[in-house]
């Protein structure tokens, strides 16, 4: 009887240990699925939200502008929602929604435009993951059908198509690159192609908050149009894996079409 229990003593030891090794594993895997949004910032990742899961990403952003009609304003909700369909791919409806423009100087109730701007629908594709010091790599697409309302309404389709990757080159840093072209509509019945660029460098001490600054660039930025050039830099936090909130302030470098100063604030969720 003694040996007998020795051995089933032995027995619940071994499946305890392995219980527990298995729980352990389970929940670092958990702990290191964390939200990994496409805002804030200027260029998108190459990671998907995952078969079966839907993310929502808005925001609030508020942009100032000085031109030959003077100066504007313009708020609006940029938002993306991704829908998983399997592990490598995802559907993407993504827009600036509600749009409000009006003149710094206006009297009230003059001087605006507002309405619904154009909505897209489109893909991300995961092609490879990062390995050996290799920067994972994912294709994003974009089209734009005829959308919006009221002085946001587009009668043309346009879209665009990036090559996404993300590489950790050190301990805490990473860069995101984006490489893409572009054909959009020129506001006059038209449209006119483009090239895309866009670079994230970014820094996280901890693995639930990151610090960035980005460059992105459009050439030509209109129908015979020059580059435009946007530069920004903030913070996100991510809270409880699935919840990110983030910050951003940016600036024209160049071109005609940037802001003169932008900020945004942000809410990323995921199911």
């Amino acid at each position: 009887m003694q040996e007998f229990c020795l051995k089933l003593f032995r027995l619940l030891a071994v499946a305890i240990t392995v219980q527990a090794a298995a729980l352990a594993q389970a929940q670092s895997a958990q702990d290191g699925d964390y939200i990994n949004p496409d805002r804030p910032g200027i260029a998108d990742g190459s990671s998907v939200v995952g078969k079966r899961r839907v993310q929502i990403e808005t925001g609030l952003q508020h942009e100032y502008r000085n031109g030959g009609g003077g100066a504007t304003r313009t708020l609006f909700f940029p938002t993306l929602v991704r829908l998983g369909t399997t592990d490598k791919l995802e559907v993407r409806l993504e827009g600036n929604t509600y749009t409000l423009v009006k003149a710094a100087d206006a009297a009230p109730g003059a001087g605006r435009s507002e309405g619904l701007a154009p909505t897209s629908i489109g893909f991300k594709y995961h092609i490879a993951d990062a390995s050996a010091g290799q920067p994972s790599l994912a294709v994003i697409g974009r089209a734009f059908p005829p959308s919006g309302s009221r002085d946001f309404r587009t009668t043309r389709t346009s879209g665009d198509l990036r090559l996404a990757a993300d590489w950790d080159f050190a301990p805490q840093w990473s860069l995101n690159p984006n490489l893409g072209f572009a054909r959009y509509d020129d506001g006059g019945g038209g449209s006119y192609a483009a090239g895309l660029l866009a670079v994230t460098l970014s820094y996280n001490p901890r693995r639930d908050f990151s610090v960035f600054i980005d460059v992105g660039a459009q050439t030509p930025e209109a129908r015979n149009g020059k580059t435009a050039v946007t530069v920004d830099v903030g913070a996100a936090w991510v809270f409880d894996r699935n919840l990110q909130f983030d910050f951003s302030v940016g600036t024209k470098a160049a071109g005609q079409t940037p802001p003169r100063l932008f900020l945004a604030a942000g809410i990323s969720q995921r199911f």
